[in-house]
């Protein structure tokens, strides 16, 4: 019999990924994720194009701006209504404990809502419940090859689909985000009321608001009601593998529309006090 020695006692696993492999990895998906950017590019230019040079279609994006809008509504002022709440009681009892001053609280609070809080969060619902039932209807479309049988009838897929829904969304995104800014601000003038007894005259004080921050808040909602339903169609248009294909596609929908009104949110910030700084 042969003794082990102490190199042998405990032999690394095999199969142990190492840098070439966690290298390779990376690499990976890196070209997934260019891959990923450029085909949404190109969905977008043809979105586009059909949008000038396609038929009209003035029903189904009737029916597309009910589905993201009056269906979002109550989601939305749930989201906003309560975040609202939580932000005021949270930032008056900080000023409480600080300065006792709240004559603040409510202009600095719309301020936020219209710079970041009320496009970014009503996108992120949006992108929650609409992104990923847009991409659920066009995956289950291409998994019973519905999408196949509009090509056969000479109807183009991104122009019958997609279209409608990218209209619907750059419309009603931006309502969307001034209904949540209201919902949001007045549950934020009642907590401030009951809990620490601030007049509502006194909170409802528009000296704060710049034209700065009502242009970087409309060009954030038209920008994130533009890329969702495109990263959302984009996610259901690719799906492949029958009904598990379907659920991953809206699976990846709402993370990548998450990701895209995060990444938008950053940049356009950023662009915004770059040229206010100017």
């Amino acid at each position: 019999m042969t003794r082990d020695g102490p190199d042998n006692e405990h032999p690394p696993p095999r199969g142990t990924p190492g840098w070439g492999q966690f290298i390779g990895d990376v690499g990976r998906r890196a070209l997934e994720f260019g891959r990923l950017v450029r085909e949404n590019v190109e969905l977008l230019g043809l979105t586009l194009r059909y949008m000038v040079n396609g038929r009209r279609r003035r029903g189904r994006i009737a029916e597309q701006m009910y589905d993201i809008g009056n269906r979002s509504m109550l989601f939305i002022a749930v989201t906003l209504g309560f975040l609202g709440m939580i932000l005021i009681f949270q930032a008056g009892y900080q000023a409480e404990r600080i300065t006792g001053d709240l004559q603040m609280l409510g202009p600095l609070f719309l301020q936020l809502l219209f710079r970041e809080f009320g496009p970014t969060i009503t996108a992120l619902m949006v992108a929650t419940r609409g992104g990923t039932g847009m991409a659920a209807q066009l995956g289950t479309m291409v998994v019973t090859e519905q999408i196949d049988a509009l090509r056969m009838s000479a109807a183009q897929p991104v122009d019958y689909l997609v279209v409608p829904r990218f209209l619907a969304s750059a419309v009603m995104l931006p309502v969307l985000t001034v209904f949540g800014i209201l919902v949001s601000f007045a549950a934020g003038a009642v907590t401030a009321n009951l809990a620490f007894n601030v007049n509502y005259y006194t909170f409802v004080d528009i000296g704060m608001i710049e034209s700065f921050d009502i242009v970087i808040g409309s060009v954030k909602a038209i920008a994130y009601g533009l890329v969702i339903p495109i990263v959302a169609c984009h996610a259901g248009l690719s799906v492949s593998g029958g009904s598990a294909g379907v659920g991953r596609a809206t699976t990846d929908a709402v993370v990548r529309c998450s990701l895209s009104v995060v990444f938008l949110d950053f940049l356009i910030s950023g662009i915004g006090y770059v040229f206010m700084a100017l």
